[in-house]
């Protein structure tokens, strides 16, 4: 049984669900513990970095998609999120340029298809948005898969691609604003040796993750023991249903510690 589910997206970003939402599903899930972890972004409902809903303990988080110097782009999640300076200035520019982008695509793929997709360029906008547009228009045949492979993801003929923080970045804006910074989803990069090989500077990395398929952990487990790192788990939920992966109880208390340790400092 999943007690805490710390990769959940709300419709701050390209998730479904909402702060008011949340309670109900994570009841429905068994889950007492659910971090928010919009793209680049506060959940702006959650007002602390930790907070209560419905008896729902609920974690002020974020998911940061950096560049490392290798050119592999890595999302790093940070829990216990305070809003400090320097991660507002980040995150202003990241929706900024979430924004410009998301009009660059839409433009692109109206022009290709000769089709209105009526999108609203907005602060959170991702690509998820466009492909359910186009999944959604009746007069155009891909499904929500298809938007991507034919339309819109890389390499394809209207992807934008973004403009990110540098991973060094990345960390030292989510080190001063959050009680641990993590790399998520350490198996889904193209090369995860080169992505597991920065967690020599995080506190965390996910470990518990709904790959979809069979993996092999032990590279995980390795920078675990080697980096002495903070083991997180979530659903990386994009739906309503949570409780997919994540930790129990026991698992969760360093989580737990380190977010009363940055309360208390």
């Amino acid at each position: 049984m999943v007690y805490a589910d710390l990769h959940v997206h709300t419709t701050a970003s390209d998730g479904a669900l909402t702060p008011e939402t949340i309670p109900a599903a994570a009841r429905s899930a068994g889950v007492d513990v659910v971090a928010v972890t919009d793209h680049d972004r506060l959940q702006p409902a959650l007002d602390a970095p930790v907070t209560t809903l419905d008896g729902v303990t609920v974690i002020r988080g974020i998911e940061l998609r950096v560049e490392a110097a290798s050119g592999q782009r890595v999302d790093l999640l940070g829990y216990g999120a305070r809003s400090t300076p320097a991660l507002d200035e980040e995150i202003e520019r990241l929706q900024r340029d979430r924004i410009e982008r998301g009009r660059a695509i839409v433009d692109a793929v109206e022009d290709r298809t000769g089709v209105a997709l009526g999108v609203d360029a907005h602060e959170g906008i991702g690509r998820p948005h466009i492909a359910r547009a186009i999944a959604d228009h009746p007069d155009l045949p891909q499904d929500y898969q298809g938007a991507f492979a034919e339309l819109i993801g890389n390499d394809c003929p209207c992807y934008t691609a973004r403009t990110l923080p540098t991973f060094e970045r990345g960390r030292e804006v989510l080190d001063e604003a959050c009680a641990l910074v993590g790399l998520a989803h350490p198996l889904r990069y193209d090369d995860p040796a080169s992505a597991l090989a920065l967690t020599s500077d995080l506190d965390a990395v996910e470990r518990y993750y709904p790959y979809g398929e069979a993996v092999d952990h032990e590279p995980v487990e390795r920078s675990i023991r080697e980096h002495d790192l903070v083991a997180t788990g979530g659903s990386d939920a994009h739906d309503e249903q949570l409780g997919v992966a994540g930790l129990s109880e026991a698992d969760y208390q360093p989580i737990e510690d380190a977010l009363k340790r940055a309360d208390e400092s």
